[in-house]
């Protein structure tokens, strides 16, 4: 299933934020302390104008009393501050902690539905988007989650409050201020809809940046060797660029809705104090009273022009919302049966193709294997040979139940892997890939990739069975050593042989090996197959060949040629009969061997 904005619904607006706030409401203490504390905040805030007009009306006023009748008033305004200034404090402690936290529980959630995603899905969506995502996107959610949502609130309530103490000041003057509401509340809804479409627009394009950033990085030798730097260079730039006008859009229509709701809250408010300072000059309203009124219009105008700001940074993070969306519902389309079947116990180690016919997701109109069966029988080593593109890798793919077949069935010991739960299928499989995975952790974690709980003593002697004992010893740390992103620390002999030393403490009766084209030197080649030799006692074994040694050395060797079997026997008798084996045996094996 490909997620992209080309799939996602229209018309959305901050609803979209919903499934932020579901997330948020796992820790309803936080959020109830947070919103007491931002109704104290807001209650002190409102009451710091009426506090000036008990001053002025009171302690400015002709016979107001001695020094201390005037201090009393002065000292309830500082009170109000005293509490304003803790009460914020409060709620920004609050709010910023579960601003961190729903980010980290949608980060864990999206990560932990991508792992269930089988390879098909990664195929069709890059995973440089994907980080992109969980990086960019929930950086966004926290800033809407851990502030902009508070100072909405913090000003719709205060405003509501100002609307309130308004009307009981001057019932007059407030309800000519309400009649500006709606030349307020239009041109947020009519640009703010604009200003989202662009928000999620730009998210899209920081997404493609990372997309460039990441295959670049991961490919700088190519880059360098064939001098594509300033081809590389342009290519970013043009990416960045894309990013900047699509930002310079959403600016541009941000600065026009700020520029349009201020003009027009700041020119009410205007208006309706000049009718008041009638009304003080007439004797209709005291001097205090249209102080605080003048004051709590200002409080008004700033809470909602903040809202203004605010609901673009809504609409941008309801994008952002819906990019994460995307990722948390989408489905695997591998997965365990409501009832799977067990696997047979001891494990054999058998593995059957019926009438096999199979189609990649993204290459839908040629396919990998057509009609293919193929049975292997529990102990038994056979390779696989054939030309690039013969749908070797494919069997691979198919028995791991990375994808299930178009056709036919796919049975381990017996039970068609539809049956069974795929995680029970790979516990009972190791594989060592052509091209050796190694993560940017420690030499002990990438050996543990194979059992986690495997001991020290067991750690060792996988290390050992696998010829990698000696350069394991002799590194820094020892085990303990970081092995550098992709294991930029180690030769390539050194991490087949990390490879092989996993697949040996996985101890699987199902080795899928594909033997790496590498070449190596004469010692590490010897090291290698002696450890490959021993890694294949005991199990049945399928094996990509590409060297003459491992097809000699096959029970069977099965030829494959356009997804189908074209011949089968030993390397003495394809040899024999002059065929495609025979062909690629002089081209590939002796060739490799001299």
């Amino acid at each position: 299933m490909a997620i992209n904005s080309g799939n996602r619904p229209k018309g959305r607006s901050v609803r979209s934020l919903r499934m932020v706030w579901s997330f948020a409401t796992r820790y309803p203490g936080h959020i109830a302390v947070a919103a007491l504390a931002l109704l104290i905040a807001a209650a002190a805030t409102s009451g710091v104008p009426y506090a000036f007009k008990l001053i002025i009306d009171k302690g400015f006023a002709a016979g107001a009393g001695t020094r201390s009748d005037i201090a009393r008033w002065f000292e309830y305004l500082m009170v109000l501050v005293s509490i304003m200034a803790l009460a914020t404090a409060v709620r920004f402690y609050f709010v910023s902690w579960l601003g961190e936290r729903t980010v980290a529980d949608i980060r864990l959630a999206v990560h932990r539905n991508m792992l269930r995603m089988s390879p098909g899905f990664f195929e069709e969506n890059r995973p440089a988007e994907i980080t992109s995502r969980i990086t960019v996107d929930t950086t966004i959610i926290e800033q809407v989650v851990g502030t902009t949502a508070s100072v909405a609130l913090r000003n719709l309530v205060t405003g509501i409050a100002c609307i309130a103490i308004l009307f009981a000041l001057a019932p007059k003057l407030a309800a000519l201020m309400l009649l500006g509401v709606p030349l307020v509340i239009g041109p947020i809804v009519f640009l703010g809809r604009r200003v989202r479409a662009v928000s999620t627009r730009g998210q899209d394009r920081i997404a493609d940046v990372g997309t460039v950033t990441s295959e670049v990085l991961g490919a700088m030798k190519i880059v360098q060797a064939f001098n594509q730097q300033g081809r590389e260079a342009s290519r970013f730039g043009a990416a960045v660029e894309r990013v900047f006008a699509t930002a310079k859009r959403r600016i541009f229509l941000r600065a026009i809705m700020t520029a349009v709701i201020i003009f027009l809250l700041f020119g009410a408010i205007i208006w309706i104090i000049w009718q008041g300072a009638i009304d003080v000059a007439a004797g209709r309203m005291s001097g205090g009273t249209i102080a605080a009124f003048v004051l709590y219009g200002g409080l008004l105008a700033g809470a909602f022009g903040a809202l203004s700001e605010v609901y673009g940074d809504l609409l941008r993070a309801a994008g952002a919302s819906d990019r994460l969306a995307e990722l948390l519902t989408a489905e695997p389309e591998i997965s365990a049966p409501a009832n799977p079947v067990k696997l047979p116990e001891p494990p054999l180690g058998q593995v059957t193709f019926e009438h096999v016919t199979f189609h990649y997701p993204t290459r839908r109109e040629t396919s990998a294997l057509e009609d293919f069966s193929l049975t292997v029988r529990p102990r038994e080593r056979l390779a696989l040979v054939g030309p690039s593109g013969a749908g070797k890798t494919t069997i691979f793919q198919l028995v791991e139940r990375f994808y299930d077949p178009d056709a036919g069935s796919i049975l381990l010991d017996g039970v068609d892997l539809k049956d069974a739960d795929p995680a029970d299928v790979r516990r009972r499989i190791a594989m060592v890939p052509q091209e050796t995975i190694i993560f940017a952790a420690s030499a002990r974690d990438n050996l543990r990739y194979g059992n986690w709980d495997a001991s020290e003593d067991e750690l060792w002697q996988a290390a050992r069975d696998a010829n990698a004992e000696d350069f394991l010893r002799a590194l820094p740390e020892g085990l303990d050593t970081y092995m550098g992103e992709g294991g930029a620390r180690l030769s390539g002999g050194q991490r087949q042989r990390i490879a092989i030393a996993r697949a040996l403490l996985r101890d699987a009766p199902l080795l899928l090996l594909d033997e790496a084209t590498s070449a190596l030197d004469a010692e590490s080649e010897r090291l290698v197959q002696d450890a490959l030799d021993r890694l294949m006692e005991q199990r049945t074994t399928i094996v990509i060949a590409h060297r003459l040694a491992t097809v000699r050395a096959a029970d069977r060797i099965v030829v494959m040629d356009g997804g189908r079997i074209v011949e089968e026997g030993t390397h003495a008798t394809l040899s024999g009969r002059g065929g495609l084996y025979a062909r690629l045996a002089r081209l590939q094996f002796e060739d490799r061997a001299a």
